[in-house]
């Protein structure tokens, strides 16, 4: 357990006492104490954690909840505790301030801990499945796939560090129109190449890919494909291109950083039958009816505003349906807790997929989608819409080469999923303090510096749990400890929600006051308990820093 947790179960363990020996005295009525929080108040000015205790007994107890606040308050037993003050704030929220010599526990729990620290149980073990980016093999991966990619990744790494045992999944949309519409354009494009005077499909694939996966075949084979019956000349490009096309995701994912456990294909749940089977399945409950010879899945059933296609007139089954069976193969697979990360033009498919798992029996709470809006790309104050090299969308290969994997990743986990990325290619290259992941690694590059300029001077690095720390008094030194001794809260927080953007704020506030430490106050003093202590400092920061990068895949450099 990290060292805040404990503090807070011992305000808890000091409220609950608190309580009953109220009640034991005939001061305050309740039947069983309410869930109540210690959680850290918004403004320092409330002191270092606050509870509502008070308030949640206040009806129960017939009081206005400040009394109720002062009884606790005066029941409270401090002894053997961190707590310094206590103080009713509010309606009758009851305040508490620590012990400041508290936070000299910390670094060198850090440094015991090392990479460990930041890491909990919290998941127990539950199994958990991240699905992202899951594009169509159909072209290259761009800007909303790149956003994707950074976002379900670092959540996969947040849920493996407080607990669960994740799997990253990759499902290949390798069936369905869109693949009808990439056989066709292939199709031309081959043909085309031979030098065929053939139209391209109205609704083909125009991107420049195409051209250049089929110029490469023709350079491999020439006219073999040429005298084949279409339908079977469209399978085998098809087939040939969607290798090519696989192998390139897999390629540049690796290049993000990004590694798969599964790779699940859409077209292997129609050959074993699996679409067929979920669609019965839920004709058979009578959550699938006929009309205008297609068949319908009562969305509204589950709240949905319309009923959705399953099944088209011509007979075919649509994405919708393959997507339930391969939602339902998830459950199958023994997943306790289902993680897909969408775009938000897919937000009306939440409510009817959360719906399709009702009606089959799965619990719809435990599956999570988060919706991510689009990515801006923005260069000398303008946005930037067409790729130089493919003519339409800027690929990830492209920013990758342009601001390197660092910036792109850092960048894309920034902000909140659900609100809009304007992603400036000048800012994430610049080598300066308004780039923030630039500014977050000087940091940690900054520790290195110190600790190589400690070993040249012939100091070693003290055994952090024999270091005197209470010698750090400086206001800068301890609201560093202070903010490292969040850490954990905060990967917990992050995890729990789905929001990695947290650990990049924690880092943005976390490296501005080693900065204002750093100016403040110099680590390699001639005074030894000083300089030892800051040692220690620096080492608990510099893991710190180390530790929450590696969550969002972004490296930390010793030299920079």
């Amino acid at each position: 357990m990290h060292i805040l947790a404990g503090i807070k179960e011992q305000i808890s363990a000091a409220l609950t006492q608190a309580a009953e020996r109220a009640r034991n005295a005939g001061d305050l009525y309740y039947k069983e104490l309410p869930d109540f929080v210690v959680e850290v108040p918004r403004e320092k000015t409330h002191g270092d954690f606050a509870s509502n205790l008070a308030m949640l007994l206040a009806k129960e107890a017939k009081r206005p909840p400040r009394q109720v606040a002062d009884l606790l308050v005066n029941y409270i037993n401090k002894n053997n505790t961190w707590i310094d003050r206590v103080m009713v704030a509010g309606p009758g929220f009851i305040n508490f301030t620590l012990d400041y010599r508290w936070l000299y526990r910390v670094p060198a729990h850090v440094v015991t801990e090392n990479a460990f620290y930041g890491r909990s149980n919290l998941g127990f073990g539950a199994r958990v499945q991240v699905e992202f980016v899951s594009a169509n093999p159909t072209g290259l991966l761009h800007m909303g796939n790149a956003r994707g990619a950074a976002l379900g990744d670092s959540i996969a790494a947040l849920l493996q560090a407080v607990g669960f045992e994740v799997t990253r999944e990759f499902y290949i949309n390798d069936a369905g129109n869109q693949i009808v519409n990439f056989g066709r354009s292939l199709e031309a494009r081959y043909l085309q190449l031979l030098g065929c005077q053939v139209p391209f499909p109205e609704e083909g694939y125009h991107g420049e890919d195409v051209v250049d996966t089929m110029r490469r075949l023709v350079a491999e084979a020439g006219d073999a494909y040429a005298a084949m019956d279409p339908a079977a000349r469209q399978e085998a490009l098809i087939k040939y291109a969607l290798r090519e096309k696989m192998s390139a995701i897999r390629e540049t994912l690796n290049r993000f950083g990004v590694r798969y456990d599964v790779w699940f294909s859409e077209q292997e749940l129609h050959e074993v039958g699996a679409v067929n089977e979920v669609i019965a399945k839920l004709r058979g409950q009578e959550y699938v009816y006929e009309q205008d010879g297609a068949l319908w899945f009562k969305a509204t059933a589950f709240g949905d505003e319309k009923d959705e296609v399953v099944v088209r007139t011509n007979g075919v089954p649509t994405y919708f349906a393959a997507d339930i069976a391969y939602h339902r193969n998830k459950f199958q697979r023994g997943f306790q807790w289902i993680i897909d990360i969408w775009g938000a033009d897919h937000h009306g498919h939440v409510s009817r997929m959360k719906g399709a798992m009702a009606a089959l029996g799965y619990n719809p709470d435990q599956l999570d989608v988060v919706l991510m809006q689009l990515v801006r790309l923005v260069q000398g104050g303008e946005v930037l819409r067409m790729s130089k090299r493919t003519g339409q969308y800027i690929t990830l290969q492209e920013l990758i080469d342009e601001v390197g994997v660092d910036a792109a990743r850092y960048f894309f986990v920034m902000r909140s999923p659900d609100s809009h990325l304007e992603f400036d290619l000048d800012l994430a290259k610049s080598q300066t303090a308004e780039n923030p992941v630039y500014y977050v690694q000087y940091a940690h590059a900054r520790i290195s510096s110190i600790l190589r300029q400690a070993g040249e001077q012939g100091y070693t690095m003290p055994k952090a749990g024999l270091v005197e720390m209470n010698v750090l008094t400086h206001p800068s030194e301890l609201e560093l400890i202070r903010k490292i001794a969040d850490y954990p809260d905060v990967v917990a927080g992050a995890a729990q929600n789905l929001e990695p953007h947290r650990l990049t704020k924690y880092a943005q506030d976390l490296a501005a006051l080693f900065h204002v430490f750093y100016t403040n106050c110099r680590v390699l003093v001639d005074e030894e308990p000083l300089r030892q202590a800051r040692l220690v400092l620096i080492e608990a920061t510099r893991i710190t820093l180390r530790n929450l990068l590696g969550l969002i895949g972004v490296s930390a450099p010793e030299r920079m």
